[in-house]
């Protein structure tokens, strides 16, 4: 009688593991990875921007790392793939991985977020997002207006603080204030800050361009019909900030590669760039002004 229920333990413990098996494996295959252009995934050597920010993102996709006695802020982790390519690009810049504390990202694509639920689970960081793409990056993308109803595109996260428009996160002396730029996602922020060197401070914006995808109907979008009306309040916004230094979410959109080569030293004058920030907003609202009768 032992041997038979000991066998028919067994059994159901092999059961359960297989099931519990199947159920993680069905989890993971419901992400739905589109695809990835290869410079979003090709290498780029990290380096000091201004202050205590640094680049340490891919050959395009933007990551930003800003250090504080305190810990340390990451904004945004490129794709899930990059995430051991990021944590090298930090590590070979003196700092430690473990040492992220807050993570923030520019908008809820999966180009810009999918790493996020690798990172926050080896650091423990506390995930912050705004209010409007906080139910996107919950559900893995699968909300998002224009690429959602097609199952996860990344892992999902909850976030620990829903963030605001004018919220300021705070972290060992550096205050960074939270700007909604919606149009592209419905929770798109920019982010200004001040750093400092040995010489002078900068005010930097790391700005979520407006670029409008293909797909999006200026009109009026299902699950967006104000896309529209809060892309030219956008425009409206990012034209009156004031700055020293602009950055962005693509490495493409401030012309890092023109600006920059590998190997060059540190010199946060080529980032100070005021009339290549009004070029490239300007002819994003061109855009937006000829798409506007989008039907």
């Amino acid at each position: 009688m032992a041997i038979l229920l000991s066998k028919r333990f067994l059994q159901i413990t092999v059961l359960t593991v297989c099931l519990s098996c199947i159920g993680f494996f069905s989890t993971a295959q419901k992400i739905n990875k589109p695809p990835a252009q290869e410079s979003w995934t090709k290498p780029y050597q990290s380096f000091r921007i201004a202050g205590n920010l640094y680049y340490v993102g891919t050959y395009d996709l933007a990551c930003y790392l800003i250090t504080t006695p305190q810990g340390n802020i990451l904004i945004n982790t490129g794709l899930a793939e990059s995430v051991p390519m990021i944590r090298k690009n930090i590590e070979a810049l003196g700092f430690r991985f473990a040492d992220i504390k807050i993570l923030l990202a520019t908008h809820a694509h999966f180009d810009h977020v999918a790493g996020m639920a690798a990172i926050k689970k080896a650091t423990g960081a506390k995930m912050m997002i705004n209010e409007n793409d906080a139910p996107v990056l919950a559900d893995g993308g699968n909300s998002d207006y224009v690429f959602g109803g097609r199952g996860s595109t990344f892992a999902p996260v909850k976030a620990d603080r829903i963030l605001h428009e004018h919220d300021t996160v705070r972290l060992g002396g550096m205050q960074i204030i939270v700007l909604h730029h919606p149009g592209h996602t419905k929770g798109a922020c920019s982010f200004l800050f001040d750093v400092k060197d040995e010489k002078r401070p900068y005010r930097v914006l790391i700005a979520n361009m407006p670029t409008i995808l293909e797909e999006t109907k200026l009109s009026g979008m299902p699950t967006y019909p104000d896309v529209g009306k809060e892309y030219g309040h956008t425009f409206e916004a990012m034209k009156a900030l004031q700055f020293d230094i602009w950055l962005a979410s693509h490495a493409s959109q401030f012309g890092l590669h023109e600006k920059r080569k590998p190997g060059d030293g540190y010199h946060p004058e080529v980032f100070m760039d005021k009339p290549g920030y009004d070029s490239a907003l300007n002819k994003l609202q061109q855009e937006y002004f000829k798409r506007l009768g989008d039907k």
